[in-house]
C-alpha cells in the first residue's frame, strides 16, 4: 500500500453520457455548483447571456451550444476528490467519447424523462457494458411532463438490458412535479422551485407513514397515485445489490430536475457512496493496482490547439497507479525514452492550472510536442507496464477531401494528419496514391464541420468535402493474400489507413460475406488492432 492510498480512496472518476438534450451539461454544472467550483450556473446555450457551460470551449461548440469534445473538470465535495469526464452528447458524437469511457471507472446515465432510452444513450451503453463498469441512471427534467415511471424502468431494462433499483420515486411531473419518495428513508421529500442556478432550496420530509401530512402537503389526487405505486413498487425493479452495481449488472434509479435543482445533492451524495474507488487496470496480462507505490498512466486523449494564442498540443491521461511528480522522470513505453512530462496541468474549461503531483484517478493534460499517440502507456522509469490499446471504432460515414488552394498542400497535409492522431477522424489513402486522394472517415458526421472549420481557423486552409456512399469499414487481418489481388464485389473499395494497414470500404453491408466467401483464408474485422 502506498502512503498516498487516502488521497486515492478519496477519488471518483466518471463519465456522464446522454443523448443530446437530455440536460447533461446543466447536471455537471450543478455538480460544480455544490463542489463550490463555480458560484453561479451559466445558460448552458449561451442565449440569454453571454456566460457559455463551463466545459465548453472550442468556438464552434459556442457556435451551436453543444459539447464536440470531452473536457475533464475537478472538483471537491464532502471530502471527496471528484473527475467529471464531460462528453459530448450530440447525436454527431466521436470517437472521443468512446474513449473518454475508457478513462473512466463508472458513468453516469442521463435520461430525459419525456423522452427514454435514445438511439446514442444505447451507443455509449455498450461501451460500458463492454468494460462492465457501473453504470447510474439519472431521470432527468420531472419540472416537465414526463412518461409513466414504471415504463420508463421496463424500457431502460428492455432497451439497455441492465437491471433498474429505483432508489426514490417521482411524485408527479410538469407542473404537478411535488417531489419524490425516497426508499430508504421511507419518507416523502418534497419540492420547492428554487432560482435557477443556485443551490438553496426549501425541501420538507415528511415520513410516509404519516399520510395525513403527506396528503396535506402534495395533495389527495398526489398522495393516493403515489401509495397506490408504492405498492406496486415492490414488485418493480430489483432489490438493491452494492456488489451487482459494481460488476455493472443492475443500474439505481434517481429522478429529479436539474434545471430547478431537485433531486442533483440526493443523487451525488449516493452516488458517491455506491460508486468505486479508482480501479485496477490490465497490463501484460497482470492487474496493475491504483495503490501501487509507483506511477503509470496511459493516453486517452490528443486535443491540439486548445489555446489559440499557442500553437500547443495537449495528452490527456488517466492516472493508473500511484502518485505523479511533476519534478520525476517518467518512461515513455512506446517511444522507449525516459523523460519529465511537460507543464503537466488540470484543465478546467479554458482556464488551466499547472499542478506538482496527481493521483490514480486523477486526469492531467501534458504538453506533447508531437511523441504521444492514444492509448500510450507512461511510468516509473523500472516499471513493466504497458496498458491495453483502446479500440479504434469503425467510422460510419466518409467523404472525399481536397484543399482548394493547391499551393496550399503542405499546409493542408499537416493539419489533416495532426488532426487525425488527436483521433476524432480517420484518414484513408486510396490505394497506392500516397496522400494525392484523401478520404476522412468520421464516426459521427458532425465531425467533418469541425474539420472544415479547424483547418480554416487553425491552418488556414480551406477544404471541399465529397460525400462517399461507404458505410461498412473492415480491416484485413492475416490474410494471405495481397490487398491489390482481392476479389470484391463491385461497390468496394481498396483503401489503406495512416499505420499502412490495408481496409476495405463497401456500400453494402451484404457485399462483406461476400468478399469473404470469394477469398479464400481472408479474415475481416471491425476494428483495428493497435
Amino acid at each position: 500500500m502506498g502512503s498516498f492510498d487516502k488521497e486515492i480512496q478519496r477519488r471518483r472518476t466518471f463519465a456522464i453520457i446522454s443523448h443530446p438534450d437530455a440536460g447533461k451539461t446543466t447536471l455537471t454544472e450543478k455538480f460544480l455548483l455544490y463542489g463550490g467550483a463555480i458560484n453561479l450556473a451559466g445558460s448552458v446555450k449561451g442565449k440569454a447571456t453571454a456566460r457559455h457551460a463551463v466545459s465548453d470551449w472550442m468556438e464552434i461548440e459556442k457556435e451551436r451550444g453543444i459539447s464536440v469534445t470531452s473536457s475533464v473538470l475537478q472538483f471537491e465535495y464532502e471530502g471527496y476528490c471528484i473527475n467529471i469526464l464531460d462528453t459530448p452528447g450530440h447525436q454527431d458524437f466521436s470517437e472521443d467519447t468512446y474513449r473518454t469511457l475508457m478513462a473512466a471507472d463508472s458513468a453516469v446515465m442521463v435520461i430525459d424523462a419525456s423522452k427514454g432510452v435514445e438511439a446514442q444513450t444505447r451507443k455509449l451503453f455498450k461501451v460500458c457494458a463492454m468494460r462492465g463498469i457501473p453504470i447510474f441512471t439519472f431521470i432527468n427534467k420531472l419540472d416537465r411532463d414526463a412518461n409513466d415511471t414504471f415504463d420508463l424502468l421496463d424500457e431502460v431494462e428492455k432497451e439497455l438490458g441492465i437491471a433498474t433499483c429505483p432508489i426514490n420515486w417521482p411524485i408527479g411531473s410538469g407542473k404537478g412535479f411535488k417531489g419524490v419518495y425516497d426508499r430508504k428513508s421511507e419518507s416523502v421529500v418534497t419540492y420547492s422551485d428554487t432560482l435557477k442556478g443556485t443551490k438553496e432550496g426549501k425541501t420538507n420530509v415528511i415520513p410516509a407513514k404519516d399520510r395525513a401530512n403527506v396528503e396535506a402537503e402534495i395533495g389527495k389526487d398526489a398522495s393516493d397515485k403515489l401509495y397506490d405505486e408504492l405498492e406496486l413498487l415492490d414488485g418493480a425493479g430489483s432489490e438493491f445489490d452494492l456488489e451487482a452495481v459494481r460488476a455493472g449488472k443492475l443500474t439505481p434509479v434517481f429522478f429529479g430536475s436539474a434545471l430547478t435543482n431537485f433531486g442533483v445533492e440526493i443523487f451525488l451524495e449516493n452516488f458517491l457512496k455506491m460508486a468505486t474507488t479508482p480501479i485496477a487496470r490490465k497490463s501484460l496480462g497482470d492487474m496493475i493496482e491504483p495503490t501501487s507505490d509507483e506511477f503509470s498512466a496511459f493516453v486517452f486523449k490528443i486535443q491540439a490547439n486548445m489555446n489559440k494564442a499557442h500553437r500547443d498540443r495537449i495528452a490527456f491521461m488517466r492516472i493508473c497507479s500511484g502518485k505523479f511528480d511533476a519534478d520525476a522522470e517518467v518512461k515513455h513505453v512506446q517511444g522507449g525514452k525516459t523523460m519529465r512530462l511537460s507543464q503537466p496541468q488540470q484543465i478546467m474549461a479554458d482556464e488551466r492550472k499547472i499542478l506538482s503531483e496527481a493521483y490514480a484517478g486523477d486526469i492531467i493534460g501534458v504538453f506533447d510536442p508531437g511523441i504521444f499517440s492514444i492509448g500510450d502507456t507512461v511510468c516509473a522509469p523500472k516499471m513493466n507496464v504497458c496498458y491495453e490499446g483502446i479500440p479504434t471504432f469503425a467510422p460510419e460515414h466518409f467523404a472525399r477531401v481536397r484543399q482548394v488552394d493547391t499551393m496550399k498542400r503542405k499546409q493542408f497535409v499537416k493539419g489533416i494528419s495532426q488532426i487525425a492522431q488527436e483521433g476524432a477522424i480517420q484518414i484513408f489513402k486510396e490505394l497506392n496514391s500516397g496522400l494525392e486522394e484523401i478520404i476522412v472517415g468520421v464516426v459521427g458526421v458532425l465531425q467533418f464541420d469541425v474539420l472544415r472549420y479547424r483547418l480554416e481557423n487553425e491552418y488556414n486552409v480551406e477544404i471541399r468535402l465529397d460525400p462517399l456512399p461507404y458505410e461498412h469499414i473492415r480491416w484485413i487481418e492475416h490474410s494471405n493474400t495481397e490487398i491489390s489481388k482481392l476479389t470484391g464485389t463491385s461497390d468496394m473499395k481498396k483503401v489503406t489507413d495512416l499505420k499502412d494497414r490495408p481496409l476495405l470500404l463497401f456500400v453494402n453491408a451484404w457485399s462483406i460475406q461476400m468478399t469473404i466467401d470469394r477469398n479464400e483464408g481472408l479474415v475481416l474485422s471491425e476494428f483495428a488492432r493497435n
